[in-house]
């Protein structure tokens, strides 16, 4: 399109493609992250059931006297690796939480650009082509 003024825009298409192809680089990174946090999650929350159980035997063997009370320092360290196990997944699914909203924004983004490009379409007045 050139103006009195000597200045070209470019196509709406071609701006619409631009916006398109960013907006799906875009969606992809956060599905990528989002599948980095839940393998993350997953590989967690299997450790976490392992050491839990490993915690509650030791205990159990400790109240019933087959492990001696020494290893009451390996509760301990158990203990502690639950904590923050329990920790990390809240962290997690938090973040997960926040990658969902980000890819809904970039839905709703992607959304509005289709609807306004729709309402330019329909607006513009017979004859005039696409520019």
């Amino acid at each position: 399109m050139a103006s009195i003024f000597g200045f070209r825009s470019r196509e709406p298409a071609r701006d619409r493609q631009a916006d398109v192809s960013r907006l799906d680089r875009l969606a992809k990174l956060f599905e990528q992250i989002a599948a980095e946090i839940e393998a993350e999650r997953v590989g967690l929350e299997n450790r976490y059931r392992t050491t839990s159980t490993n915690a509650a035997f030791l205990v159990e063997a400790m109240e019933n006297g087959s492990a001696s009370d020494r290893r009451s320092s390996e509760v301990s360290a158990l203990t502690t690796s639950i904590l923050n196990c329990e920790r990390r997944i809240a962290a997690l699914s938090r973040q997960a939480g926040m990658m969902k909203e980000l890819r809904h924004s970039v839905d709703m983004v992607f959304d509005e650009n289709a609807d306004s490009a729709a309402t330019a379409e329909f607006s513009r007045p017979a004859g005039t082509g696409r520019g």
